[in-house]
Formats: structure tokens, C-alpha cells, sequence
């Protein structure tokens, strides 16, 4: 092992003697590299390096049984139980799952590594993209199958097993373009002709606009800029209404999809949370520097968004009320975006 790696091993495990409950994302920041790059240092004392065969591997998850799905980014983490059900990895616009509990769109260009991780009594399957940020995290639970975590992890065992890996940076993403180069007319009524909420990404980047730009320029009475307490009053208001409504949370590598009610939400420091059974939602207020309503037409009628974003203009989380493709959106969630 390098002394490199031996290195960065003894300022993380100094760290951790320092404060026991820092968690690894967190430890990263504060050596100044990667997750991806801070987890390899344990390779062979619990930590296994997978082979890239992503998609083969999601396809088998099914066998764990009851898991919990993680998904996360700066600013929110999703946490989900159930079982990865119904794959569809035939799709080149991205992966799904799409269960009762576990709701998945997966961009697997963006994934780079893998790990399977033992840490005492918790196991899990981990995955990050090439900048070693984590993607997508899978949990064991007391209701998993835990000799099939240990089959997969010999079946997908990489042949080289190394603590050291080569990250490499992400692009930047390109500058917004000014306001005057768009074609906001046209823009405008692409948005009013929208067939399915699933085109509008499309359709910003036909007219070449960032996601809260499209929303700035939206058509009269489609896009309204809220304040950012408001996604507080929103999951409560759910919660004690028993409004059934669905949570979208992403980064590059995946959308994570929570679907039905949320019951128990509670502030902890600067963090309003969600912690029911089988859904756990962490949300960053003091990050959210912008929240917006957002209607979008559909040919089963308009559907309503409740979208927010960080400092940089990326999605930090995004609402809708529950609803399935061909049925109009429910009464209860318009009303209880309107009380916004």
C-alpha cells in the first residue's frame, strides 16, 4: 500500500477517533478527496471492489429481498425500504426500477465505481461516478437475505483488489446563456403545448436554457417563485392532511422516487426530515436558494410541481401529488399547492 494511502488511512481513522459519528461524505470534504478515494483505503478489511458490471449486478438485487435505497445529494438524502423490482435496462435513455416501494431512473454512464462494504453489522452495496462522489447506496435490513450479499459480492468481486483508484473531475457545467440569445417566444409556447411532464427536459435543452431560467421565463400563470420555507409547510401540511404525494430526489448517476403518504416530520438543527418506517427524507433548509410552483400541461391535464433548487441552480428536490400516468392530478395536492 502506497504511503499516499496509508497516509490519507491514518487522517481519516484520526478523524473518526476525534469525532466518532462523522459520517464518510463529511470526512471527505475535510481531507480533500473523494469519498470513492476515502472508502478504498479499507479495501480487503471489509471493503471489496466490484467489477464494473453494473447493470448485471442491479438486475440480481432483487435476491437481497427487503432493502434500504439511498440516494442523495449536497443538500437531501432519500431513504427507501422495499425490494428492487420490475428492472427495464433496455431503455438507452436511462435504467429503471419501478416497484410499489422502490422507484428508480438510473443513468449508468455515470457510474465508475463499485464497492460491496462490511462495517460491523451493516452491509451494503455502494456506487459513485468518476469523480468518486457517491450515486446510489444499498442498505441490508434486518429483513434482507444476507447470504445472497455475500454470493453477489463474490460473484462481482473484481480480479484486482486495490486501495488505490483514479478519480478524474466532471465537466463544468456550461454558463447560462443570456436571457436575450433565447428564443423566449417560441420557448413559451413549447411549454404551453406540452403533451407529457417527461418532455420538458427536452425542451430546455431544444432552446438551450438552465432549469430555473426556463422557470423565470416561463408562460404567464405556469411558473411562481415561493419562499423557501414554504417546502416545510408543504410536507407538513401532508403529513397532517394524509395527502398521498410523490418525492423525487437525484443527482447525475440516479432519481430516487418516494410514492404515497409522509407521517412523521421533525426539525433537526437546520435539517427538516421525514422519518417514517419505510421512507426517510433529510432536507437541508439553510442550502435551498430557490423554490418554485411549477404547472406543466399533460394530456390528462395540468400537473403541478413543487421544485427546489440550490445556489448553482441544480435540483435539490421536486413534489408532485401522487398520480399515474392517465389519471388527472389529485384535487387534495392542487389545494394543498395553492395554500403555498
Amino acid at each position: 500500500m502506497s504511503t499516499l494511502i496509508n497516509n490519507l488511512k491514518e487522517k481519516w481513522e484520526a478523524l473518526k477517533t476525534g469525532n466518532p459519528h462523522l459520517r464518510i461524505r463529511n470526512a471527505a470534504q475535510e481531507l480533500g478527496v473523494s469519498e470513492a478515494e476515502l472508502l478504498a483505503t479499507n479495501v480487503g478489511e471489509g471493503v471489496t471492489v466490484l467489477k464494473p458490471e453494473f447493470a448485471a449486478l442491479l438486475q440480481e438485487i432483487e435476491k437481497l429481498g427487503k432493502v434500504m435505497a439511498l440516494t442523495r445529494n449536497d443538500e437531501c438524502v432519500h431513504e427507501r425500504k422495499g425490494i428492487y423490482q420490475n428492472p427495464d435496462f433496455t431503455n438507452s435513455h436511462g435504467q429503471v426500477f419501478v416497484g410499489e416501494d422502490i422507484d428508480l431512473r438510473i443513468f449508468l454512464n455515470s457510474w465508475k465505481f463499485g464497492f460491496a462494504v462490511v462495517e460491523g453489522d451493516r452491509k451494503s452495496f455502494q456506487f459513485f461516478g468518476k469523480d468518486g462522489l457517491a450515486l446510489h447506496k444499498i442498505y441490508l435490513t434486518n429483513k434482507s437475505n444476507e447470504a445472497e450479499f455475500d454470493a453477489l459480492t463474490e460473484q462481482y468481486k473484481a480480479e484486482e483488489q486495490s486501495p488505490e483508484i483514479i478519480t478524474e473531475p466532471i465537466a463544468e457545467k456550461p454558463a447560462e446563456k443570456p436571457d436575450t440569445e433565447i428564443d423566449i417566444s417560441g420557448f413559451q409556447q413549447a411549454w404551453k403545448d406540452l403533451k407529457d411532464t417527461h418532455d420538458f427536459f427536452m425542451m430546455t435543452r431544444k432552446f438551450g436554457v438552465s432549469r430555473t431560467q426556463a422557470l423565470r421565463l416561463a408562460p404567464e400563470g405556469y411558473a411562481e417563485k415561493i419562499d423557501n420555507s414554504k417546502v416545510v409547510n408543504l410536507l407538513e401540511d401532508a403529513s397532517e392532511k394524509h395527502v398521498p404525494i410523490m418525492v423525487f430526489v437525484g443527482n447525475r448517476g440516479i432519481i430516487q422516487i418516494h410514492t404515497g403518504e409522509v407521517k412523521k416530520t421533525l426539525w433537526h438543527q437546520q435539517w427538516f426530515n421525514v422519518m417514517d418506517p419505510d421512507f426517510n427524507l433529510h432536507l437541508d433548509t439553510t442550502k435551498i436558494a430557490e423554490t418554485w410552483i411549477t404547472k406543466k400541461p399533460t394530456e390528462d391535464g395540468e400537473v403541478t410541481s413543487v421544485e427546489v433548487f440550490n445556489k448553482n441552480g441544480d435540483f435539490i428536490v421536486q413534489f408532485f401529488g401522487k398520480r399515474k400516468p392517465g389519471n388527472p392530478e389529485l384535487q387534495e395536492w392542487k389545494e394543498l399547492v395553492a395554500a403555498l
